[in-house]
């Protein structure tokens, strides 16, 4: 049979072109082996398949499942630091001392109490749990004892009223202990087996209620009993533990005993042995210490006593009592402590950080140096070759002089004179206030002083008329800011063009350029600056996670000798007060400029203005400074703003060591009394001194003649010199007219302008100018005590202040 032969009209396809679009085969063949110049950037990502991908994510849970539990059992246990626990009680009606007696259990463990004059801590070793605490309390009203403890502790045990919950000062303990980042927590009643058995349960179903808004789904535990409080110290046990960020990136110690050794030269100052239970990371001899309060100082060396709180304890057979049996033999303890000190490091002179702050600056930096033979020659040729001109001077001027005399000829300037004959309207203002108005009110607050007459003399015992007087002023700027944010009035005794001399116009404040390095102050030579904080930041957190820092490890009982401390810091131990230490990671010693965002809290209805003197617990750190207030935007540039505004949050700047987010922070006012008031809330934003803070100030005019685009604005300016000089600068209105400066008209001030539209009579015109202001240096790291804290009884109604 024949095979099949397609005829002359079957479709003839045109041949596949090879190159762009040929197979990978073809490709292939065609290159002959040969490679191109190709660099791989990427790892190739192996695609896994669905039972591979299960796979991976239940051993990605079970990891994490077991560095939780790892966690937990670390904690408290032989081979980690001691369970930290803060008691405080949130209501005045809570005895604190029954409480710590039901936590101190002898059948459940031996308790060894330590005593710092009027606060009362101790340990509590459990053979049987395989667990040991130390509870220190604290009264809500001392605010730096709670917030410096807060920042050690492991768990923080809240004491609640069975009825209120809660009072005032609890509920103000507790805003500062949110705001500054709260640990893991245990909510515990006491006091409501006291209540008749009816009333128990509808106690806790209110109780529940009022938890709920700060506390939500939480179990709230009972601490009547003696068997109470075993099963909270079983829930402390087997909780799962939160962080916090700014101490989890550092090494810290809390003083659980602390020894003084004077310096030969003086008594005021010498080494400080301070001994407790590294925490969080391993501490390195070689970084700086900041003790909480006192300052930064430098690490000598660091030992390695015998643990005092043991939790295997050597029983001693020949008691046979149960509870004495339990007791640590402290005689051989001490005399263990003494022998087996051991010196773990010691510091490094060459590798150990420096105590320096600041930058020292060199007052000749960038000074012109002395011109060379070279360039005085080309100088000398350059005069001989420039054009001589003829000038008509006085007789008696330099070469110099005449330089500056310009050859024009004067022209009488006639230009608005006509204008000058215009006459001015008047306008005056109504009376608002009726005289019959006044004689009711008057009347009805002398019914009011009669009725109250008796309490009207202690009452004012407790007013400052100068305080109030301060504080209506500064409700009365609060409010003309916010019904004309930025305006101010021209001055008329002082030029204009002097008044605003260092202030600029913009096209626009979002787009228009502005240099960072431009015009900086004295101060910006004395702090340190990163090239790129971000990398900085991530380095270091890196080294730390790659344990590349050698020291004491977590969990192990050390004595640091610090260096050059002050009598002080020993004596305030004395007094009672903690002794809370952290290591510094590298640079936080060094100044620089911080931005903080924050917003403004609730309770703080005071007028807060830019440049007051604040309180800052930043992190681990507290000082005080007066800061700068600008807007929180994703721009190069950002408006300053006057006051703390209550809607909206803020970017704080100031001047201060560095510290490295995350961390918390927490703005609080000092009043007269002694007390500090918390105002606002917040956390570290970034650490950079190019951070463009710019001052807008507002000029306003009224139009006084309008024609049909053109205007005659008057009372922006009171001289034609100042209209001159800011002629450039681009007008605005209220009613988002734009235009320019044509010509001044008279000597008065009233100027001619141009507008993309017809005004209306009831316009305002503006003119924006800006100028870039950085904060003061006030930066003071010494904070006074606070009084405790006191919800002050008079209410600081928001006065009526009068806008006239």
């Amino acid at each position: 049979m024949a095979a099949h032969r397609s005829g002359p009209l079957k479709q003839q396809n045109k041949a596949h072109k090879g190159g762009r679009h040929r197979g990978r085969g073809s490709a292939q063949r065609n290159e002959k082996g040969r490679l191109a110049l190709k660099i791989l950037s990427k790892k190739v990502r192996k695609e896994l398949s669905r039972v591979d991908q299960r796979h991976r994510a239940s051993q990605l849970r079970k990891q994490k499942k077991e560095a939780v539990l790892a966690e937990k059992r670390q904690l408290g246990s032989k081979d980690g630091p001691p369970h930290q626990v803060l008691v405080v009680p949130l209501h005045s009606r809570i005895s604190l001392p029954e409480a710590l007696r039901l936590l101190q259990d002898r059948d459940t463990g031996s308790v060894h109490v330590n005593e710092w004059g009027s606060t009362h801590s101790f340990m509590l070793l459990c053979p049987i749990l395989k667990h040991r605490w130390f509870f220190t309390p604290a009264r809500p009203g001392d605010l730096h004892t709670v917030l410096d403890l807060a920042k050690v502790a492991d768990t923080i045990l809240f004491l609640l009223d069975p009825l209120e919950g809660w009072d005032s000062t609890g509920d103000y303990c507790l805003s500062c202990l949110f705001a500054q980042g709260l640990p893991t927590y245990t909510l515990a009643i006491q006091g409501i087996s006291g209540l008749p058995p009816k009333k128990q349960i509808d106690a806790r179903k209110k109780l529940s209620k009022v938890v709920e808004k700060r506390f939500p789904d939480d179990k709230l535990l009972l601490l009547d009993t003696q068997q109470e409080a075993g099963m909270l110290l079983r829930q402390l046990a087997h909780q799962k533990q939160r962080h916090l960020a700014f101490r989890d990136w550092r090494a810290y110690l809390f003083a659980h005993h602390v020894d003084f050794v004077p310096n030969e030269e003086s008594n005021l100052v010498g080494t400080l042995k301070i001994s407790g239970y590294v925490r969080g990371q391993t501490m390195n001899v070689n970084n700086l210490l900041h003790i909480v309060g006192h300052g930064d100082f430098q690490i000598k060396q660091i030992d390695a006593p015998t643990d005092p709180f043991p939790l295997n304890l050597r029983v001693n057979k020949s008691q046979k009592d149960r509870g004495m049996a339990r007791e640590i033999v402290a005689t051989d303890a001490v005399a263990d402590m003494e022998e087996d000190v051991k010196v773990l490091m010691k510091a490094d002179p060459g590798r150990q950080e420096s105590l320096q702050t600041e930058v020292i600056p060199d007052p000749m930096e960038g000074e012109q140096t002395w011109p060379t033979e070279e360039e005085l020659s080309e100088a000398n040729d350059f005069l001989k070759g420039s054009s001589k001109m003829v000038k008509k001077v006085p007789k008696g001027t330099s070469s110099y002089q005449a330089e500056w005399i310009l050859d024009e000829d004067g022209e009488s300037g006639t230009e608005g004179d006509e204008y000058e004959n215009i006459e001015h309207e008047d306008f005056m203002e109504e009376e608002s206030q009726d005289e019959s108005s006044e004689e009711e009110e008057g009347e009805e607050c002398e019914t009011v002083t009669t009725e109250e007459s008796v309490h009207d003399d202690l009452y004012d015992e407790k007013m400052d008329k100068e305080v109030e007087e301060k504080m209506l002023e500064k409700y009365k700027q609060e409010r003309l800011e916010e019904m004309f944010p930025d305006e101010v009035d021209t001055p008329r005794d002082v030029a204009a063009r002097v008044r605003f001399q260092k202030y600029r116009g913009l096209k626009s404040f979002r787009t228009s350029p502005w240099d960072p390095k431009e015009n900086l102050p004295q101060d910006y030579a004395r702090i340190f600056q990163f090239q790129n904080f971000t990398n900085t930041r991530k380095r270091i957190f890196k080294g730390i996670e790659e344990k590349e820092v050698e020291g004491a490890e977590v969990g192990w009982y050390v004595t640091l000798h610090v260096s050059e401390v002050p009598f002080s810091v020993i004596e305030h131990f004395k007094r009672g007060a903690p002794l809370i230490a952290f290591s510094l990671l590298s640079h936080e010693q060094k100044m620089s400029v911080l931005n903080m965002v924050v917003s403004r809290h609730p309770s703080n209805t005071e007028p807060v203005k830019a440049k007051e003197k604040l309180i800052f617990h930043c992190g681990f750190r507290r000082f005080q400074a007066s800061p700068l207030f600008s807007q929180h935007t994703a721009a190069d540039k950002h408006k300053f703003q006057r006051f703390l505004t209550a809607d909206t949050a803020l970017v704080v700047t100031v001047y201060a060591p560095i510290t490295f987010p995350p961390a918390s922070v927490l703005l609080f006012k000092p009043n007269s009394n002694g007390m500090q008031n918390l105002i606002a809330t917040g956390h570290l934003l970034s650490v950079d001194p190019d951070r463009m803070v710019i001052k807008r100030v507002v000029l306003s005019g009224h139009p006084f003649k309008i024609f049909t685009k053109m205007a005659v604005v008057r009372y922006m300016f009171f001289s034609r010199e100042d209209v001159l000089w800011f002629k450039p600068v681009e007008l605005r209105t209220k009613w988002g007219r734009r235009g320019h400066i044509k010509e001044p008209l008279g000597t008065h001030g009233h100027m001619k302008c141009s507008f993309d539209g017809k005004l209306k009579s009831q316009d305002t015109v503006l003119m924006n100018l800006y100028k870039r202001v950085f904060p003061k240096w006030t930066y003071d790291p010494y904070v006074p005590e606070p009084v405790p804290w006191v919800k002050c009884e008079i209410s600081s109604a928001v006065p009526e202040a009068d806008m006239e």
